[in-house]
């Protein structure tokens, strides 16, 4: 789940020559904004059949955050 969730990050923010590690920020270090975490979750979703409820995007600071999540509601 690690992976895909970095290479939507990688993707998607278009980072090139960033390590991205479970730690990393989204915002802070990977530079995402709110719209970012957005379109990224709503890919998870389509992606892995689950919902992840809005009031969760406050929730997500770190990669980590995104994976246990879906970890957690991926069957």
């Amino acid at each position: 789940m690690f992976e895909r969730v970095k290479e939507m990050l990688i993707s998607q923010l278009r980072l090139k020559n960033v390590e991205i590690t479970p730690e990393s920020r989204i915002k802070d270090d990977l530079g995402a904004d709110s719209l970012d975490v957005l379109q990224m979750l709503m890919t998870l979703e389509e992606d892995y059949g689950i919902t992840i409820p809005d009031e969760k995007l406050a929730e997500f600071v770190t990669v980590s955050d995104i994976v246990a999540y879906c970890e957690k509601h991926v069957k």
